[in-house]
């Protein structure tokens, strides 16, 4: 029976898993609550307790599984398999993740960066189309990257390569970024950063708007409102999607002027706009990728949505499968 793989995604909220077989079709998924309480201590062990318990309820064993491959946030080793600083977990200490899991389950283990797996994900059975050149941006709570050359993540020296979300877009005037910068992408492109651009443009904007009149009145404004509204004809909500897509073909244009991948891929919870974003980033793109760039590397969407992370975790575990 050919040996299947088994995706890990791990989230401040809750933890996914799925189980795959080697050419990235998933079998079955199942999700828990993440428990962070108490420093975190409790998520590995009810992993380890979650996997058992479908293991047995499926009748599959270790034998059945190459291995397990597991995103996480935080800063995460490969090579010892350890997480440190994932703060949305309580794990400010260093987490022997892979030991506990290799040793209560008897399976080869494989972890990486939450954001790097989720673009393993997309390049190899979503937008990325297998290609070894991939980029991928995620735009959520906050604006994460993975970066795929000649079909190997870029890890950089001290793990921090792909951080996408840190490209500077707006230097000296920018808003303040959680890593001390100033014009973060993260600042204007993430889902809080979309509504931060609406504020500041708000101050300015004579016209009628819905979108202005709530930001004014102190209501809650959301990016999916503004891209809403923006879809349906509102001149300010369309100058705020016009503003975040200049910064994001900018910062896309730049990574491309680089590396010249067969395509930068936009994922996460922002990129529900879809083709309404796609197409202006590409604008943008257009205007500052070298020409060369601009003939041959493609901005597309991203196609596997919530399942990204499991399909990329479970891709990390091929590696044993040889």
């Amino acid at each position: 029976m050919a040996k299947k793989l088994l995706g890990i995604d791990l989230g401040g909220t809750t933890v996914k898993f799925g189980i795959l077989t080697l050419e990235g079709e998933v079998q079955e998924k199942w999700a828990i609550d993440t428990n962070i309480l108490e420093d975190g201590q409790h998520i590995v062990p009810e992993i380890i307790e979650a996997i058992k318990h479908r293991l047995d309820l499926y009748g599959l064993t270790a034998e059945d599984f190459a291995g397990i491959g597991m995103g996480s946030p935080g800063s995460v080793d490969i090579v010892n398999k350890t997480v440190t600083g994932a703060y949305n977990l309580n794990w400010a200490e260093t987490q022997a993740v892979g030991q506990a899991i290799e040793s209560a389950l008897g399976i080869p283990f494989a972890i990486d960066n939450d954001a790097n797996v989720a673009a393993l994900g997309e390049r190899w059975v979503g937008a990325g189309e297998n290609n070894p050149d991939v980029v991928f941006v995620t735009l959520g709570t906050g604006v994460g990257g993975g970066i795929i050359a000649d079909g190997n993540l870029i890890h950089g020296v001290g793990g921090a390569g792909g951080e996408i979300g840190h490209i500077i877009v707006e230097p000296e005037t920018g808003f303040a970024c959680t890593c001390g910068n100033l014009g973060c992408l993260e600042t204007v492109a993430s889902a809080t950063g979309v509504v931060r651009v609406a504020r500041h443009l708000a101050e300015s904007y004579e016209g009628d708007s819905s979108i202005k009149a709530a930001i004014d009145n102190g209501d809650s404004v959301t990016s999916k409102d503004i891209f809403v509204a923006a879809a349906n004809g509102d001149k300010f909500a369309n100058s705020v999607v016009e503003k975040v897509s200049f910064y994001l073909g900018l910062a896309t244009a730049n990574i491309s002027n680089i590396l010249n991948p067969d395509s930068v891929v936009i994922g996460g919870g922002v990129s529900a706009a879809g083709e309404f974003l796609r197409s202006r980033v590409e604008t943008y793109f257009n205007k500052y990728a070298f020409p060369q760039v601009r003939k041959t590397t493609k901005i597309k969407m991203a196609q596997l949505g919530n399942d990204a992370g499991i399909i990329g975790a479970a891709s990390l575990a091929r590696q044993f499968a040889k």
